[in-house]
């Protein structure tokens, strides 16, 4: 009998479970962790995680891991809607492309909660991790239409990050919980029936999309817990007539995708992280920003901005126009194509433009929505043909005397091709733990997260994301 997609990716992450990472891979989740945990702290604060603490505490139950910057603990479903709240609320977590999603702000909570709540050691949460994010994007990547030039999931509105991201915290949390093979599988196809993610909010505002990493860690682990206490899911649950291929992508998913050299070539370590926390369709507009201003260019001199990017990002940071143009809070001003273009030229902080460039004072700067209000938002075909293996973009400003200045960023900051450098994004750990936490608790937590490879127990370095 052939054997299905979901039990070779169950043999996968029990396989792998067995026989570990090497430490190439173990590095790179290493990385992946304190991008994400340094992120946490950042959001720590914000009102998302008022609103979910004030969830999870009602909800009780039995304390079994940490929350970000609390000193409380919750049952680990909790905990990881907390915490993978806090990963996706800045728009600073990790992306894959061209499958348009961020799989680490699912997977890690998830798999830190587990770990925790299990007295995982260090080397078995580095694996979980792995094959969570790899699944993760990997299901996402059934989703890229080569022809459309566009992920699937994406044309339908469909967030990717947290339907794929239930999928792929529930194999890691079934990996930490220690299930058998057979048992993993079963967490993989009960999660298949709880992913979700709409993004219309992406366009006209609204602050849902902040907690569907969280709800993706929560739904992960539920689905590994309840698989755990013997719920069965379909073994064709990827492929079958009702199947998530079908029911999600139509006939046009690339279902090869999900196994194509599977454990051989990781997507893992192409994964890009964030320079800004900005929706990632704007940074190529930022790094051309930055290079005409760098240039000596004066944004008293600019009469006109043109922004060429590629046709299928319009929809998220150009329209409707008037919006994004005069995005009414912080948060809407991370998805304004303009506004990230005025605040890139005016100069930010951070490594080009920071959190504090995006607070709700931020968006009433005059000089920036005189600017943004400059931006024309056009598609470009040489955009076109490079999305979605990177989110390109075509700066173009006329002055007052008549001469036009172009910056063009065709690869993104971040990816392979124009890597962050280890002090680059210890940097941006840096700057985002210190929003809450004194400078030698972050360099204890940035030691703990190097040492994962080696400790029985992540619980020393959990206690140190508690804010004094």
């Amino acid at each position: 009998m052939t054997e299905t997609i979901l039990q070779t990716l169950a043999h996968f992450a029990a396989k792998t479970r067995e026989q570990g990472i090497d430490a190439a891979l173990q590095q790179d989740v290493k990385r992946r962790v304190m991008d994400t945990l340094g992120i946490c702290l950042a959001a720590s604060m914000l009102e998302p995680a008022t609103i979910v603490e004030q969830v999870i505490e009602n909800w009780g139950g039995s304390p079994r891991a940490s929350i970000v910057g609390r000193q409380q603990q919750y049952p680990a479903s909790s905990a990881a809607l907390f915490n993978g709240t806090l990963a996706h609320a800045l728009d600073f977590d990790d992306t894959h492309l061209p499958s348009v999603l961020h799989p680490s702000a699912s997977v890690i909570p998830a798999a830190l909660a587990v770990a925790e709540a299990a007295q995982s050691p260090g080397k078995d949460l580095l694996a979980a991790i792995a094959v969570g994010d790899e699944l993760t994007v990997r299901i996402g990547m059934a989703g890229y239409n080569r022809e459309l030039g566009n992920s699937v999931f994406f044309e339908k509105g469909l967030h990717a990050t947290s339907i794929a991201g239930t999928l792929g915290a529930a194999a890691a949390a079934a990996m930490l919980y220690r299930l058998d093979e057979a048992e993993i599988g079963h967490a993989i196809a009960i999660a298949a029936s709880m992913g979700a993610g709409i993004i219309e909010a992406n366009r006209t505002g609204g602050t849902v999309k902040r907690i569907h990493c969280g709800w993706a860690a929560h739904a992960g682990i539920a689905a590994a817990e309840l698989a755990r206490s013997g719920l069965s899911g379909p073994p064709t649950v990827f492929e079958g007539r009702f199947g998530f291929l079908q029911a999600y992508l139509d006939e046009q998913a690339d279902a090869q995708a999900l196994t194509r050299k599977l454990g051989e070539e990781w997507e893992l370590p192409r994964i890009f992280f964030k320079p800004y926390p900005t929706n990632h369709f704007t940074h190529a507009g930022i790094d051309a920003a930055r290079i005409l201003r760098a240039q000596g260019l004066d944004v008293a001199d600019i009469t006109d901005i043109e922004l060429g990017v590629a046709s299928a990002v319009l929809r998220t940071i150009a329209q409707p126009e008037a919006e994004k143009a005069r995005p009414a809070t912080g948060y809407a001003a991370r998805f304004s194509g303009p506004f990230t273009v005025a605040t890139a030229l005016v100069g930010g902080g951070g490594l080009g433009v920071s959190a504090s460039d995006f607070s709700d004072e931020a968006v009433h700067d005059p000089v920036k929505l005189e600017l943004a209000a400059r931006v024309r938002c056009v598609a470009s075909e040489e955009c076109d043909r490079i999305f979605p293996d990177q989110f390109p973009a075509i700066l173009r400003v006329w002055l007052k005397d008549g001469s036009m200045h172009e910056a063009r960023v065709l690869a993104n900051r971040g990816g392979s091709e124009n890597p962050l450098s280890d002090e680059e994004l210890a940097l941006k750990f840096a700057m985002n733990a210190g929003a809450v936490l004194p400078e030698p608790q972050i360099a204890a937590l940035r030691d703990a997260i190097q040492s994962l490879d080696t400790v029985d127990t992540i619980s020393g370095m959990m206690r140190l994301l508690q804010r004094s």
